[in-house]
């Protein structure tokens, strides 16, 4: 349930579950979540709800396989499992659960990494962008 207040919430405070089902799903090691802009559509003559982009999810690299394998299995010629996944914006307490997006039926289309450069001491970041059917918000 989304909670009303005077003054907006920071964009720094989340969690992203992955919904993977297992209990260790929930994650905070997410640096960046994109949202899609999301847009009215028609199709098949009636109005609703239309995504032409993709939520795209940043992290810094830590060695963790479960972005790879959920993704891997695409071109083993198998369809991902499709999950929803939730992002879910905190209150400064940080447990506080304010908002949460619910995008239904994604699986990674693309996962990619940050370029390796021995002249720089950045962090290897890991994305993934995921294609989704819906999203709703509560």
């Amino acid at each position: 349930m989304a909670v009303m207040r005077d003054r907006p919430y920071v964009n720094s405070n989340f969690l992203v579950d992955l919904g993977t089902g297992d209990g260790s799903s929930v994650t905070s090691g997410f640096a960046e979540v994109i949202f899609p802009a999301f847009t009215i559509g028609s199709t098949g003559g009636e109005a609703g709800p239309h995504v032409s982009s993709r939520l795209i999810l940043r992290r810094g690299l830590i060695g963790a396989l479960d972005l790879y394998s959920w993704w891997s299995t695409r071109p083993r010629g198998k369809t991902p499992r499709r999950r929803t996944v939730k992002v879910k914006l905190l209150g400064e307490d940080h447990s506080t659960i304010v908002m949460t997006w619910h995008f239904h039926k994604a699986y990674p289309a693309t996962l990619s990494y940050s370029p390796l450069c021995a002249t720089e001491g950045s962090v290897v970041m890991e994305t993934v962008e995921l294609a989704f059917d819906s999203m709703e918000m509560s």
